[in-house]
């Protein structure tokens, strides 16, 4: 669980990284803030391609940065969006997010007064995770 120091934090964060991404074909300007283990934090921002088929959810591009850093472990996920209502991750990035943190909380935030803020269980039932492959 994040403090409110570190929640404000990844809150900015994630504010912060949505001005960074590269969305020039749908708009949709998405950035990503994630607490690990460690208590360091890391943010991502949605990357569009072209083909459509290799972009890059914001979620994933923060995972992927705090995996290549050597962190293994996640506690917080937060998502912002540009909009009125906060989005939910995509399935992918749902996936991912269970892959690194089962246990995990997401915080979804937007424009608006709307909120999501639950655990990856709650937006992944019956999850399939490393324990599934032994």
């Amino acid at each position: 669980m994040p403090t409110p120091a570190q929640l404000r934090k990844l809150k900015t964060a994630a504010k912060t990284a949505a001005g960074r991404a590269y969305a020039p074909y749908s708009k949709f300007r998405v950035g990503a803030a994630v607490l690990t283990g460690s208590g360091k934090i890391f943010a991502g921002c949605n990357v569009e391609n072209a083909s459509y088929g290799l972009c890059n959810c914001a979620e994933r591009t923060a995972i992927f940065s705090a995996v290549a850093a050597g962190e293994r472990k996640l506690k917080c996920v937060v998502v912002y969006t540009p909009t009125k209502n906060a989005t939910a991750p995509c399935g992918a990035c749902r996936q991912v997010i269970f892959e690194f943190g089962p246990t995990v909380r997401i915080i979804s935030i937007c424009d608006g007064r709307d909120q999501i803020d639950g655990s990856i269980r709650s937006l992944l039932p019956a999850a399939f995770g490393p324990a599934d492959l032994i």
